[in-house]
């Protein structure tokens, strides 16, 4: 059940501790783009993954108060780490409300390794947090893979500042990826939402290391269809009708949101700093 307020025509909120959350954003456009959509990119107070798990679970929901405040009809968690810190406690505040979190792909991934052993390139946030703890014991338990974690220190920010192909970001990528590959991990889970958008640096990493086909993991496709599933039960899918709206929100720079917009979207949408109480 949702509120009798909400309606169809109303907005999807989506939030991310800054620009990665885009990477969701994308699927659910793709999936769905008669929605209306608000994006909050908190890049004033990234990056999340080393932060205690109480701070990042406070400022998910007063993001997530802002975002309902605007009309939000359904909330996105596009952030792995603010998932498992934040998705219980927005689900006791918003009961009646469509909410959709992102977690590592650890399932799909040990469902297509062929050698069993995964690697799983996350934040230190994800990997530390009970959540994330849980959900590898379920996995491990119905399955035979091994999960070969790796905590990715830095390696937002670098895309958070935009330098994708940068010999630093590059770098990171090789101290990241190359042990997992040296130890045989023939699939890779992309565990931030911030990762997506240098996959095709960790493709070439992948073929000068390795030779072989590594399987690489995004789950933001599978987010985006649970959204749908999620408004289409509660009567919430907004019909064809004119333009969808993009709108997007950000606790630091505004022009560095319309960039991102532009470099990692393709497309603009209107942007507005906003400070949360």
């Amino acid at each position: 059940m949702i509120s009798s307020s909400s309606s169809a025509d109303a907005p999807v909120g989506i939030f991310d501790s800054g620009v990665g959350g885009l990477s969701v954003l994308r699927h659910i456009r793709s999936l769905l783009p008669n929605e209306h959509l608000l994006y909050f990119a908190d890049s004033g107070f990234a990056p999340y993954g080393d932060k205690p798990e109480q701070v990042v679970a406070e400022r998910s929901l007063a993001i997530a108060r802002f975002l309902v405040a605007h009309g939000a009809k359904a909330l996105v968690v596009a952030c792995n780490t603010a998932t498992v810190a934040a998705i219980r406690l927005l689900r006791e505040h918003y009961p009646d409300m469509p909410i959709v979190g992102v977690e590592p792909g650890l399932k799909p991934a040990a469902a297509v390794s062929r050698n069993g052993k995964v690697g799983v390139l996350a934040t230190d946030g994800t990997l530390c947090g009970e959540k994330f703890r849980l959900l590898m014991e379920q996995v491990s338990a119905s399955s035979s893979a091994e999960f070969l974690l790796r905590g990715c220190t830095g390696l937002a920010d670098q895309i958070e500042l935009g330098e994708l192909g940068s010999e630093a970001t590059i770098s990171l990528l090789e101290r990241y990826v190359a042990p997992l590959l040296d130890q045989g991990a023939d699939t890779l889970v992309l565990g931030c939402t911030h990762y997506p958008f240098v996959q095709s640096a960790i493709e070439d990493i992948v073929r000068r290391h390795a030779g072989r086909e590594v399987a690489l993991i995004d789950t933001g496709d599978a987010v985006a269809r649970q959204l749908e599933r999620l408004l289409a039960a509660a009567s919430l899918l907004r019909a064809p009708d004119g333009a969808a709206s993009l709108t997007g929100y950000t606790s630091a720079s505004a022009a560095t949101l319309r960039a991102a917009f532009d470099n990692l979207l393709g497309y603009a949408g209107a942007v507005e700093e906003a400070e949360l109480p």
